[in-house]
Formats: C-alpha cells, sequence, structure tokens
C-alpha cells in the first residue's frame, strides 16, 4: 500500500468518477484505475463496484475512508514538521489562479532572490487542509472559510461573466439584465458542486420580480460550452478567466455577477518578508 494510492483512493471516493479523480490528481484514468486495482489486491477487497453509469463505494470503502484521511493528513503534518525555516514558501491553489500566481511569485522572487516559493496544485478542501495542517503557508480560494485558526484575507473581487451560443435570442444584443435571462433556462453544475456559484446567482436576482428559470443541472463529465450548444436558449455564468471559446459573452446592463478572492492562511502566521511581497503581488490588478 502507498499513500499516494490513498490519495487516489479518496479522490475516486470524493468524486466518484475514476476520470474526474484522475482529472483532479492531474494523471491519466487509466493510470487511476491501475493505482486501485492494485490498492483492493493489496487489501484483499473490492473497494468499488462499477459500471458505465456510476461508481459506488462498497462497505469496505466506508470503512476505509476515515483512516485513508487520517493517513493523508498525517502525511501532511510530517512534512510540515521537517520542512526548514529558512526563506520557503508553498502557495495552494488550482490551476484557475496560475497566471496571476506566478506572476506575484516571479516579483517576489525578484525582491529576494534566494527565495524558494512553490506553487501547489490541490481541490478547495486539500488547500484548506494543507494550511490548517502547516503543509502550505497559503492558500487561494474564491469565496471564504470560516474554520478556527485560519484567517482569510480578501485579495481581488473577481467578475464572472454570462455566456450563451451564438444563435441565443439574446446573443446579439450589447447588454442584457437579469430579468431578460429570467425567462432562459440557466444551466449550472450541481449546487453541491458549485454551492459558490448558485449563492451569488441566488444574491443577484433576489430584488427581482422573477428568479432564474434553472434547466437541468451540467453533468460533471461535461463542458458548459457543449451544454449551450445543445441548448441554444440556455445561458450560463462563467469564471472571468474561464475558457470562452464558441460562446458569446454578453455584458450586464446592471447587476455586476462579481466573487470575492482570498488568500487563507494560519491564524497564527507570522508573515515573513517574503510572504508579504507575495500578498502585494497577488492584491495588484
Amino acid at each position: 500500500m502507498e499513500l499516494r494510492q490513498l490519495t487516489y483512493f479518496v479522490a475516486v471516493c470524493e468524486e466518484l468518477s475514476f476520470s474526474r479523480a484522475a482529472a483532479r490528481c492531474y494523471i491519466s484514468q487509466s493510470a487511476i484505475s491501475h493505482q486501485i486495482a492494485r490498492l483492493e489486491r493489496d487489501l484483499g477487497v473490492p473497494l468499488f463496484e462499477r459500471s458505465t453509469r456510476a461508481v459506488v463505494p462498497t462497505d469496505a470503502t466506508m470503512r476505509l475512508l476515515p483512516l485513508a484521511k487520517q493517513m493523508l493528513s498525517l502525511e501532511s503534518a510530517i512534512r510540515a514538521t521537517v520542512r526548514t525555516s529558512g526563506a520557503r514558501i508553498r502557495l495552494a491553489a488550482n490551476m484557475s489562479f496560475a497566471t496571476r500566481s506566478l506572476s506575484a511569485i516571479a516579483g517576489a522572487r525578484a525582491a529576494h532572490p534566494d527565495a524558494e516559493i512553490e506553487f501547489v496544485i490541490k481541490p478547495f478542501r486539500q488547500r484548506i487542509t494543507a494550511v490548517a495542517d502547516g503543509d502550505c503557508d497559503l492558500a487561494l480560494i474564491r469565496g471564504s472559510v470560516d474554520e478556527p485558526g485560519l484567517a482569510v484575507e480578501q485579495l481581488w473581487i473577481e467578475d464572472l461573466v454570462i455566456a450563451t451560443s451564438a444563435a441565443h435570442p439574446l446573443a446579439t444584443r450589447d447588454q442584457v439584465t437579469l430579468a431578460d435571462l429570467s425567462q432562459y433556462p440557466l444551466l449550472l453544475p450541481p449546487e453541491q458542486e458549485q454551492i459558490l456559484l448558485h449563492n451569488v446567482i441566488r444574491a443577484a436576482f433576489a430584488d427581482l420580480a422573477a428568479g432564474p428559470t434553472f434547466g437541468p443541472p451540467i453533468p460533471p463529465d461535461h463542458t458548459a460550452t457543449m451544454e449551450l450548444i445543445n441548448r441554444p436558449d440556455a445561458w450560463t455564468v462563467l469564471y472571468a478567466d474561464s475558457p470562452t471559446e464558441g460562446l458569446v459573452v454578453l455584458k450586464p446592463a446592471q447587476h455586476r455577477l462579481r466573487i470575492p478572492v482570498s488568500a487563507v492562511l494560519r491564524s497564527d502566521t507570522r508573515r515573513s518578508p517574503i510572504l508579504t511581497t507575495l500578498l502585494s503581488g497577488l492584491h495588484r490588478r
């Protein structure tokens, strides 16, 4: 049994999909399937019931999952314990923050040539855990968290964009209002996967006579672009840095759909000159 196998195991448990777990871990689907199969052989029990439609955890999986998470948490704690106290910073984010993060890292390295700054890719919950455990010094997230021992510092406000297919009835307009859009189906990922987006939409429509007309949720293995092409009467909202090739981006006439981007740090973090410079770079527009 290897720690990477437990990492893949937890990812499959949380995603309930080998393809999504593979994308989250940045490996191929065949590789993650192979490692899970090795883990099953080592343990002598099946961990997932596989079909073309679903991945279902077995009873053994439900017993193993909390222990696997505990093992991975201990790994992070061990890494944090043996880290040197020198000029080293670990920044956890996802790929959507890569451009901003690498620019800030370059600025911090220029100001502190001896600094070692790592940019590590982690999904949302792992970013928070890595900061809490001391494995990472800060994490970038959209929205906020309220957890003991953690501090949240807002860095910038990100605009959301309204996107449709070129065949949408409103696609030729220079501007649209949310009232204009309310009669057309809104396509979003399931709320449990994108709580933040759903909350932003609910808040934006709160003062309007008509709320949004929700269409079917976007399946996890589908893209917004394909869903809008298949549903030319529908619309969606995307983060401003999301790919929009093949879509029409509409400008909201009144309501701006906005979302905060924040840095998460431990409450007891002593801000070194390197960390201060890095945060300053992330603040800049």
